[in-house]
């Protein structure tokens, strides 16, 4: 069976480029194709032994964080791949749909559906348009025409495909999806059917390397430095509490949340930048306890990476933080992540005594091995 894989772009090493990194390693003959590929970055040297092949289109606007105003040309993007001789695609979507390349009349497309574009409805993202304060009418008018447009495409190409012509507008056969969260997602935006495989997580290999880890008294985030994510708050409420905080990440887009943390929480608060997947397994095993307050989060890896080091996690009651964190016994549930909540979680968190074989048992439900047996039962290979 000839596979090939598409992806979003290959700029930065996320989630999403993790599950397409397990892709890879099952399908190792299987070409990638994508947007764009900045060679700069860290992500690339996770794909550079693999075939790649660029949209002509994608890479034009490559360069700087171009790619995001000039979105509307997304179904040139993918429109200039061909993909016709392949027997199988496997689509790994989010931000930039990653659909409608040419497919032949027997392709099967399999989309893996981190979730639909966040931006095109209504949820938060790492770069709010309506909150820059340069040209922010003209932005947030730009952005809505545009997202208009990109709606209809991203519903269009998220159907079946239409198997009467040689040679198509790639659909979806099937959509799997990383968490019920994006399920719902799915079915309410598509008004598709979804099979949930959740992402793999590294548990085998974060237990081996953690575990003769002596554990700290900070607490830890692992997170892009970006509004969305709640780190002011945490930080916030570490500092009223006397909490050191540790936070693993860089900047993204153009927040200036850096310079916020540095400036008036840099007492509590520690960044500690990138750090190799080693280096971050043992700041999780370190930690005293994980905290992730993004809302409405897609699945959320670094939570299941903390409880698969026996940490237990402060976590937003919401999106996929509620499939992956048993309150009580992995971690915490909140509801809101104001400083006053937080502070009330914190002293929860001094009252528990937490179980590090329960936490890590709980992270062993979305290993690697069963993402991987999951996608091979659906596949059929």
């Amino acid at each position: 069976m000839k596979v090939a894989l598409v992806h979003d772009y290959i700029r930065e090493f996320g989630g999403a480029e993790r599950v397409l990194r397990v892709l890879v390693d099952m399908y190792p003959e299987a070409p990638i194709y994508t947007s764009f590929v900045d060679r700069r970055s860290n992500a690339y040297q996770k794909f550079k032994d693999r075939t790649i092949h660029e949209s002509w289109v994608g890479k034009l606007f490559s360069f700087g964080k171009l790619y995001s105003p000039f979105r509307f040309m997304i179904p040139w993007v993918w429109g200039v791949h061909d993909l016709s001789q392949f027997d199988l695609v496997i689509a790994s979507s989010s931000w930039y749909i990653s659909r409608g390349f040419r497919i032949g009349s027997k392709t099967k497309v399999i989309c893996y559906c981190h979730t639909p574009p966040r931006n095109l409805y209504g949820y938060q993202t790492a770069i709010n348009w309506l909150g820059m304060k340069w040209g922010g009418f003209l932005v947030n008018a730009y952005a809505t025409i545009v997202n208009h447009f990109l709606r209809l495409y991203d519903f269009k190409t998220a159907q079946e495909p239409d198997r009467t012509r040689s040679k198509m507008v790639a659909g979806v056969d099937q959509f799997v999806v990383n968490s019920e969260n994006v399920k719902r997602r799915v079915e309410k935006f598509y008004r598709r059917d979804s099979t949930v495989v959740y992402p793999p997580v590294m548990v085998r290999e974060i237990v081996k390397n953690t575990k003769e880890t002596i554990r700290g008294d900070s607490f830890l985030i692992a997170s892009r430095l970006v509004e969305s994510k709640g780190l002011l708050e945490a930080a916030t409420a570490a500092k009223k509490l006397g909490i050191k905080l540790r936070i693993v990440g860089s900047a993204s887009g153009f927040s200036n949340i850096e310079k916020k943390l540095k400036d008036d929480l840099g007492d509590v608060v520690e960044l500690l930048g990138q750090l190799t997947d080693k280096e971050l397994w043992l700041e999780y095993a370190q930690a005293k306890g994980f905290v992730a307050l993004a809302r409405e989060e897609d699945f959320g890896m670094t939570v299941v990476e903390a409880m698969a080091a026996g940490t237990p996690v402060i976590a937003f009651n919401g999106g996929g933080f509620k499939e992956t964190v048993v309150d009580g016994e992995t971690g915490i549930l909140i509801e809101d992540t104001d400083v006053l909540t937080l502070e009330k979680a914190f002293k929860r968190f001094e009252e528990i005594k937490w179980d590090k074989e329960k936490i890590q048992k709980q992270a062993g439900k979305f290993s690697r091995e069963i993402f991987e047996e999951k996608i091979r039962k659906l596949i059929g290979s």
